[in-house]
């Protein structure tokens, strides 16, 4: 194949897969993904984009992103900025979805020209489509996550290293130490991306340099001399992105070696023993790093390569077709050596100052496959690999299910390059077996034919679970995310719940402030005294409340219904909730429990009518509930409340079998100088009790027959309503 139609065919494919990738962007994850690190990545791009490093929200616990480091009112993201400038390029252009289309079109072109380096252009491209078709490539490809960004820059480096070596072969210094330069900054930013990632990526590399160095020594100082000149640039250069990397850790975290990955949980990161991050603790030990590490390869090679498990199959069969090429071509140490130095001889660069010893394509095939060495053993010390799991008893468990085995991505290259050298080569046999029959071009097409259609119908099978199952997930969310599709928020606030815990972003990440907190719709969290503040410090918008109900599990089960309420505010000498409760024909008997942090109050009521109407009413000091069914139980008539507090009101609706269920209120009020504030309550209808709480929202449209919740809200001045 000669080059101008090599280079044809893999700008073709490498544009098609960046087509490919924006598509599966757009339509398969217009809400993202389980992994919710994507919306820190697009928050931190958000900030780039604004010039700033760290937000400065009004209310830090009320605005305090998903994996963010709080640092004496700031807060900045436990991620490397490198994937977040990228995606804003991508934004820059007209959407953060093109950067992703970018940097896979630039995956599967590197990975065609190393490729090609190695073996040779029809080889070259068949990796290239053996990339693409990768079920691992296509997901995380598709997403806002570090790993395709960072296996760009490691491409980048590795095709560069090669042509910088090659052409120091030739004798072409100014290329040389451009292509060197040029590797040098594709390890240094990989290095600033993910430092782990790129280091066990560049450990083939850096064998194969001090391979180069040691054998020019055997072969004379010149040599040895020319090897280093070559790699100088690509080493200085690449210290530099390691230098940016340690700048950049001084200006945020304080200290050049203290990552801010680290800074957010200083246990969790690489080695053995006690790790931790959040809630989640684990000794791990080298045991559970082998068998979890083995079960991530074997979901690897068996479910995200191209055509798995065929594709593990075909790549090993490469490998094998490789070590046997070693084993004849070299034998030992001192044969390579001498091979090295009689190839040296026959380039003449004994006598040529500006020549060195080729990196040859054994030794390049060598070092791909040194790849498999270094990212598989070095994962093993890093406790995230347990992680992505999830149970390890359960194969469909954790985010390995649905994104695959990301840590492992750069080894997507080297199982595509020696999978299209096992085709090629099982190409090249069928034809001379084609060419001893009757009609072997009819016989070597059918070969051909059949070969294709085995390989297509294998990589559509494989690639199908994983982009199904995430197309559940996206279904979930769309019904997750209606509200906000029906109706345009303008100058707006919007209490999110929180089934994680305290964070925006989790498992919300669609929805993100702007770094200055002064969008058009700004998310807060909807829990503690901090909503006040969060009104305090956006006046004169209109609030709402987005709830759910169900439970919050995009993987299983049926997806919530959501609905998204106006916020009202009151306030007054006295604001008061008028509520009433609807009672199927089965009640009972219902009570009532008024609480607040400071204390507990019961109710009875004399009757069961169909309809229950009750006011709750707060002045400064303390809570209370009447109504023309409703009597106090016990001595406390009222509950104190305190300056800043949450009201709840449960009533408990019982039938004659024992069975019911209960209505919840929940009342944020904030007492100031005689003065009371509140805002309208959060309402749900409890019919399963363990949902009680946050995943039990009251849905007009989703309730049962008779079970209906009304509520207004106001306030009183000097007795009147306001």
């Amino acid at each position: 194949m000669n080059r101008r139609r090599f280079r044809l065919l893999s700008t073709g494919l490498a544009a098609l897969s960046g087509l490919v990738v924006f598509v599966l962007a757009t339509d398969l994850f217009p809400y993202h993904t389980l992994n919710h690190d994507e919306g820190v990545y697009l928050q931190q791009a958000a900030m780039l984009l604004d010039g700033e490093l760290f937000l400065r929200p009004p209310v830090s616990d009320a605005f305090r992103p998903w994996f963010f480091v709080e640092d004496a009112g700031r807060l900045y993201p436990k991620y490397s900025p490198v994937p977040a400038a990228m995606f804003a390029v991508g934004e820059l252009l007209g959407g953060y979805r093109i950067a992703l289309a970018l940097v896979a079109a630039g995956i599967v072109g590197l990975a065609t020209l190393l490729a090609s380096a190695a073996f040779d252009r029809p080889t070259g491209l068949l990796a290239g489509a053996f990339v693409l078709a990768s079920p691992l490539f296509l997901v995380d490809s598709s997403v806002f996550l570090p790993y395709a960004p960072t296996t760009f820059w490691n491409l980048l480096f590795a095709v560069a290293y090669v042509r910088a070596a090659r052409a120091a072969a030739s004798g072409a210094k100014r290329r040389t130490y451009g292509y060197a330069a040029l590797a040098g900054l594709g390890v240094g930013v990989a290095f600033f991306a993910r430092p782990y990632t790129a280091v066990l990526f560049a450990t083939p590399f850096i064998a194969h340099a001090c391979y180069s160095v040691v054998a020019g020594l055997a072969h004379g100082r010149a040599l040895a001399r020319r090897a280093l000149a070559r790699l100088a640039p690509t080493a200085f250069v690449g210290l530099s992105g390691v230098g940016t990397a340690l700048a950049y850790n001084a200006v945020v975290t304080g200290s050049a070696w203290l990552f801010p990955y680290e800074a957010f949980a200083p246990r969790d990161g690489l080695g053995f023993g006690d790790r931790r991050i959040l809630g989640h603790a684990l000794t791990y030990t080298p045991e559970v790093a082998l068998e979890a590490n083995a079960k991530v390869v074997a979901t690897l090679f068996g479910e995200w390569v191209v055509a798995a498990p065929l594709g593990g199959l075909l790549a090993a069969v490469g490998l094998g077709a490789f070590g046997l090429r070693a084993v004849d071509r070299a034998g030992t140490l001192r044969a390579r050596l001498a091979s090295d130095r009689a190839e040296a001889t026959r380039q003449d660069a004994g006598t040529d100052p500006d020549r060195s010893p080729a990196l040859t394509d054994l030794q390049l095939q060598a070092v791909l496959a040194g790849l498999f060495v270094s990212v598989i053993a070095g994962n093993v010390y890093f406790w995230g690999n347990f992680n992505i799991l999830g149970d390890l008893a359960d194969p469909d468990d954790g985010l390995v299910s649905m994104l695959g085995p990301y840590y492992h991505f750069d080894l997507l290259v080297p199982t595509a390059a020696f999978g299209a050298h096992a085709v090629v080569l099982g190409f090249g046999r069928a034809r001379d077996l084609a060419a001893r029959t009757a009609r072997p071009r009819a016989s070597l097409a059918a070969v051909g034919l059949a070969g294709a259609l085995v390989l297509a119908g294998a990589a559509g099978a494989a690639a199908a679970p994983p982009l199904s199952a995430n197309a559940e997930v996206t279904d979930r969310y769309e019904r997750a995310y209606q509200p906000f599709e029906d109706r345009e928020l303008s100058n707006a606030v919007v209490f999110v719940p929180t089934p994680y815990g305290d964070w925006l972003g989790h498992p919300f990440q669609h929805l993100r402030n702007d770094p200055g907190f002064d969008g058009e719709t700004v998310y807060a969290i909807d829990d503690g005294p901090e909503r006040f503040a969060v009104t305090d410090a956006h006046p004169n918008r209109t609030y709402y409340r987005y709830a759910y109900r169900g439970q919050w599990s995009p993987t299983y089960g049926d997806p919530v219904e959501p609905t998204l309420r106006e916020v009202r505010t009151a306030r007054g000498e006295a604001v008061g909730v008028a509520a009433s409760f609807g009672l199927p024909p089965r009640a009972d008997r219902v009570s009532a429990r008024l609480s607040t942090d400071e204390g507990t109050a019961y109710y009875a009521t004399n009757a069961t009518p169909a309809t229950l109407s009750v006011d709750l009413r707060v002045t400064d000091g303390s809570a209370g509930l009447a109504g023309p069914a409703v009597s106090a139980v016990g001595d406390e008539r009222t509950v104190p409340v305190a300056g800043a507090d949450e009201v709840v009101l449960q009533v408990f609706v019982s039938d004659a079998t024992g069975g019911g269920f209960s209505y919840r209120l929940e009342l944020p009020v904030r007492s100031d100088g005689g003065e009371v504030l509140a805002l309208s309550p959060y309402r749900e209808a409890c019919l399963v009790a363990d949902r009680c709480g946050g995943e039990a929202a009251y849905v007009e449209d989703a309730m049962p027959s008779g079970i209906t919740v009304e509520t207004s809200l106001y306030g009183t001045t000097n007795g009147s309503d306001s």
